[in-house]
């Protein structure tokens, strides 16, 4: 089997403001990110401590949380959307893994979300289109 990467974030709570909901719908308190951002396994597996080494994901990060506080959103798809478009950038992601839930969903239970799954070969073709 050959060594795979990734850098895994999960429950990552993000300040954003999701859908329409009428009166007495339950309106979500948080939505969380979980994001799993596969890489050459060489940025992880490396010869010696260094940054230089590795996949500095920090500025990501402050990009997705920026996306989230960017404004209402009506669907947890579009803001998916635009943190794919955000990972894309980076070159050094090979295939990306990203779910979106809302909590709760009744009452004071349950979550709620999206998941998408992008291959190596759907973010080439990604790049490509931008």
């Amino acid at each position: 089997m050959a060594m795979r990467a990734s850098v895994e974030l999960k429950d990552f709570v993000l300040n954003a403001e999701i859908g329409t909901y009428a009166p007495g719908q339950v309106v979500p308190r948080y939505h969380t990110l979980d994001l799993t951002l596969w890489i050459n396994p060489k940025l992880v597996f490396i010869p010696v401590d260094g940054l230089q080494h590795v996949f500095d994901y920090d500025p990501l990060m402050a990009e997705i949380q920026d996306l989230a506080a960017d404004g209402h959103y009506y669907t947890q798809e579009r803001l998916i959307t635009r943190i794919v478009q955000a990972c894309a950038v980076y070159p050094v992601i090979e295939a990306i893994d990203l779910s979106l839930r809302k909590f709760p969903v009744s009452a004071d239970s349950g979550s709620l979300g999206v998941r998408l799954s992008i291959s190596d070969a759907e973010l080439c073709e990604l790049r490509d289109q931008v």
